[in-house]
């Protein structure tokens, strides 16, 4: 058995999916392709824009944008797609946009200067260990 499975979400699987779902299977599809330091967090209370943050680090701008693909790829085939896309171009810091989950995909020095973890402190981390292969 491969240490990661292909994760294959049906066609219109997660068109009703609600915010908690739809960060799950980003965070799974995150780690899938060995995503560093996945968070998520819940800001619904901080925040209007969103539910949930997820928040990852990738190891290269190429990662990144792989990263990125992936999650907007999968999701797609799920019937879900981003509403926004931004910083795909460049690749430090790409923002993923499904509405009540956000996606922050970002290198180690973006990471490290925006702390989003930092800025949203009031917001509650969720353990998300359950979701990740150790």
């Amino acid at each position: 058995m491969p240490l990661y499975e292909e994760i294959k979400p049906t066609p219109g699987s997660l068109e009703h999916a609600g915010p908690k779902e739809t960060a799950d299977m980003i965070i799974r599809l995150l780690d899938s392709k060995k995503a560093k330091d996945i968070k998520l967090l819940y800001v619904e209370k901080q925040t209007i824009i969103a539910d949930y943050f997820v928040i990852c680090t990738g190891t290269s701008n190429t990662q990144i944008r792989s990263l990125a693909d992936e999650v907007r790829f999968k999701m797609s085939m799920g019937g879900r797609e981003a509403l926004r896309v931004e910083g795909a171009d460049t690749g430090s810091w790409v923002l993923l946009d499904y509405g009540s989950v956000i996606a922050h995909i970002f290198n180690p020095e973006a990471r490290n200067l925006y702390k989003l973890d930092k800025l949203w402190t009031d917001a509650v981390e969720v353990d998300i260990s359950a979701l990740l292969v150790q």
